[in-house]
């Protein structure tokens, strides 16, 4: 149920973030979902990719730095309150959110939060006790 998410950290400068995106399209890598996050000297790129072992392979070979992390892709009703009523039992089952960004899944009638959770398993258990759609990695890198 989790998905791989790469990491790429990026000096704060014109021009880097035109090099991940042309490496990865020589690279035949579709970008499904993205969070930039930046300070005043660097940036961190978090992608979910299309083949994040090609991505990552491409991105080192150009000098980037980049890392792997295990997140949850959740699917939320696109209704009112629907994120919070996701966020409410989280909350309730003591499990923090480290940071998510979302993208809207434009054939369905919701929108796909990535999760990065600070206890991912007993999330995902928490989840699926509850019946919150939870969308498995290899159906996400191909939306």
């Amino acid at each position: 149920m989790k998905a791989e998410q790469i990491s790429i950290f990026l000096e704060n400068r014109a021009g880097r973030l035109e090099e991940v995106t042309r490496v990865l399209a020589e690279a035949g890598i579709s970008i499904r979902a993205l969070s930039l996050a930046d300070t005043s000297d660097f940036g961190i790129l978090r992608l979910i990719v299309s083949d994040h072992e090609k991505a990552k392979a491409a991105l080192k070979e150009h000098g980037f730095t980049v890392g792997r992390n295990a997140v949850v892709a959740v699917e939320v009703p696109d209704v009112p309150g629907g994120l919070h009523s996701i966020l409410k039992l989280l909350c309730a089952g003591g499990i923090n959110v480290e940071y998510m960004y979302a993208f809207v899944h434009q054939c369905e009638r919701s929108a796909v939060i990535i999760v990065r959770f600070d206890r991912t398993d007993q999330a995902i258990e928490l989840l699926q006790k509850n019946n919150i759609p939870i969308i498995p990695g290899d159906k996400l890198y191909n939306i």
